[in-house]
């Protein structure tokens, strides 16, 4: 892409989330993750109904007036997106591929993020790390953020899930929010994300598309793993193989959401096929209720 439609995409991406932002997800995102305590604001007069607990006594014995102390949440957090950038994300049976649903809702996290007062940062991750974006705020870091997620081409092929989060728990001393956004192709790294979830506020964001769980009647055809590039021959006109195959990926995304589960870390389920917007909601609701 020339940088004129890299703009453009840039552009058409910030309108079609502004409205999301706006009416949905800005004020959910604040309700979902919480700011890392509170902090004092100030001291106003006592009112009828307030916590006797809250008595600022020392300005209580000065003035000869009860007074309380006012606390307010620290809100300011960090948001750090990690977007697995590997081959098979660049796959997509229908109007858009992983890596385009995996843009689309790391903006709008990031457009909540800043409305929020938060910072935002990226990491673009394959098999290495690709790229990294320090953490700031503001709605021009957060188009930038954009573009690198539109442009940066990975010079690995493969995911390596734990040597990303590994990556992040070094890189961050302070709790933050991580979203991680893959397929999750990846394997060992249930200790690598417990770590993470135990430092920062995980949440995974996985992603799939329709085809990966139905083959098509095509007969016999070569089929390429998009990350070890290993070719097989599969007689797709066989019923039988159709529905392991479907058995099968079924059965891996199961297990996914189950490891996931175990390990305690939130998790959005969302499809090339479908809007992300429910299942995202969903997430938001539910975290909400814990507090």
């Amino acid at each position: 892409m020339d940088t004129k439609e890299i703009f453009k995409k840039v552009r058409q991406l910030e309108i079609s989330t502004k409205g999301l932002v706006n009416n949905i997800f800005g004020g959910e995102y604040h309700s979902a993750f919480k700011g890392r305590g509170m902090v004092f604001s100030e001291v106003r007069a006592y009112q009828y109904g307030d916590d006797i607990r809250a008595i600022d006594w020392n300005v209580t014995a000065r003035t000869g007036d009860p007074f309380i102390k006012v606390f307010e949440e620290e809100r300011e957090q960090t948001l750090m997106l990690c977007v697995d950038i590997s081959s098979s994300e660049s796959f997509g049976s229908k109007d858009q591929s992983k890596k385009d649903l995996a843009i689309e809702m790391c903006a709008v996290m990031a457009f909540s993020a800043i409305q929020n007062s938060d910072k935002v940062g990226l990491i673009l991750f394959t098999d290495k790390i690709e790229k990294v974006v320090l953490p700031k705020k503001g709605k021009k870091h957060v188009l930038r953020l954009i573009r690198e997620l539109f442009t940066t081409k990975p010079e690995g092929s493969g995911t390596d899930i734990s040597m990303a989060l590994d990556y992040v728990n070094k890189m961050l001393t302070r709790r933050s929010i991580i979203i991680m956004a893959s397929d999750f192709i990846s394997a060992d790294f249930e200790k690598s994300m417990k770590i993470t979830n135990k430092k920062h506020d995980l949440v995974n964001i996985l992603i799939h598309d329709p085809l990966e769980f139905e083959l098509p009647d095509l007969g016999v055809i070569p089929m390429q793993d998009a990350e070890s590039g290993d070719i097989v021959w599969v007689d797709t006109s066989n019923k039988s193989v159709r529905q392991k195959f479907r058995k099968k990926r079924f059965k891996q995304i199961g297990e996914q959401k189950e490891r996931f589960k175990q390990l305690m870390v939130d998790t959005v389920d969302v499809s090339t096929n479908s809007s992300y917007v429910k299942p995202l909601m969903s997430f938001f609701k539910r975290r909400a209720s814990r507090y």
